[in-house]
């Protein structure tokens, strides 16, 4: 997402499993910059989000992507992972 000079991530998500999940969210940007969060995904009907930190831009929307990952809450090694969901390119602008 941008909004003026800032970019960050965001992922929103409806947890209806009945059990808490972990989520990885990673925002990749120019010049191998990288920001990643973990968010704690509660069971819940209602929707929410996990977002990075926003940061300064360094070039436009299409330097940028981004990865959300959903597992299970057991430990890591043993989580199963539930859901990977990446970022679309930006889309060139109509002419």
């Amino acid at each position: 997402m941008t909004d003026g000079r800032d970019t960050w991530a965001r992922s929103s998500y409806r947890n209806t499993t009945g059990g808490e999940l972990r989520s990885v969210l990673t925002l990749m940007g120019p010049g191998g910059r990288t920001v990643e969060v973990r968010c704690t995904v509660d069971a819940q009907e209602e929707p929410g989000v996990c977002e990075t930190p926003r940061r300064s831009s360094r070039g436009g929307p299409d330097a940028y992507t981004a990865v959300a990952e959903y597992a299970g809450e057991e430990a890591v090694a043993e989580a199963p992972l539930l859901l990977r969901a990446g970022s679309d390119p930006a889309s060139p602008a109509a002419g």
